[in-house]
């Protein structure tokens, strides 16, 4: 499989970077960038042919990979619009619809249906990343199935039936690295406040929730029956679980990850308009 990347940005570099690692030939993988430094780096890191432009030896791929920033996208396809044949398109870009994308790479009147949309997350750059995946009806089980491998090479994937539900998906697992971060942030910070110097207070808070998440990733049971079994009844556990519930933890995180999915739903509106 022939595999092109339109962007060498970090995620197009960790993608390229676990493909490799999985066995894929770098001669297979190509990366288009106008930036010769971002080509140069590619090149020497992993390989790989570089091109800083579409032309016809980079677009004779399986799979094109759209890695550009969304804003850029609409004229970053613009050389390439009505070029393509039967090769599978994989974006990468947060926000763009199918039916945007679609349009922007086909000819007039004729929208190209062969793509998939996906949505990975952070930690992807360390390979440890979750992507969302949506296509379309006209995208085969081949295609599904080439989107996987590709995608795979960061992590875990997951499908969707209905492409809204990428909105979801970038709510929960796109923005949600943000989450854990402001959540490690706020431990660390009530360590300090109980005297712990901020070294001491940082380990604490990243390793209790790299130990949590670990504990919870490699158990059967759901984190709800994880969580009882820490939570003693009188106990500090207790306590604090407590206090979180009066402050309206639980429903404030709902509340914030519904208002990603919906500020998702309004970009995808922005970005898809000509």
């Amino acid at each position: 499989m022939k595999i092109t990347f339109l962007g060498g940005g970090n995620m197009a570099a960790a993608l390229i970077g676990g493909l490799v690692e999985r066995g894929f030939a770098a001669a297979d993988l190509c990366a288009i960038d106008l930036d010769g430094a971002t080509r140069e780096r590619l090149a020497a890191r992993f390989g790989v042919r570089t091109a800083d432009a579409a032309d016809d030896a980079a677009l004779a791929c399986d799979v094109l990979v759209l890695a550009v920033k969304p804003q850029q996208m609409k004229a970053a396809l613009a050389p390439i619009a009505g070029r393509l044949s039967a090769q599978l398109v994989v974006s990468i870009a947060a926000g763009l619809r199918v039916a945007d994308l679609g349009r922007w790479l086909g000819e007039a009147g004729k929208p190209y249906a062969r793509i998939v949309r996906c949505m990975p997350n952070t930690p992807a750059l360390i390979g440890a990343g979750v992507t969302g995946l949506y296509a379309g009806a006209v995208v085969d089980a081949a295609g599904r199935e080439a989107a996987e491998r590709v995608l795979a090479a960061v992590g875990s994937t997951v499908w969707v039936q209905d492409e809204a539900q990428i909105d979801a998906v970038t709510a929960v697992s796109g923005s949600g690295p943000a989450y854990v971060f402001h959540f490690i942030e706020a431990l660390e910070a009530a360590g300090r406040a109980l005297g712990f110097d901020e070294a001491v207070a940082r380990k604490l808070a990243l390793d209790t929730t790299l130990g949590a998440a670990r504990l919870a990733a490699g158990s059967d049971e759901a984190p709800a029956v994880l969580r009882e079994r820490v939570t003693s009844k009188g106990g500090t556990t207790a306590a604090a679980l407590a206090s979180l519930a009066t402050a309206g933890w639980h429903d404030a995180l709902g509340v914030a990850v519904a208002a990603a999915a919906a500020r998702g739903r309004e970009l995808g509106d922005e970005l898809g308009r000509d």
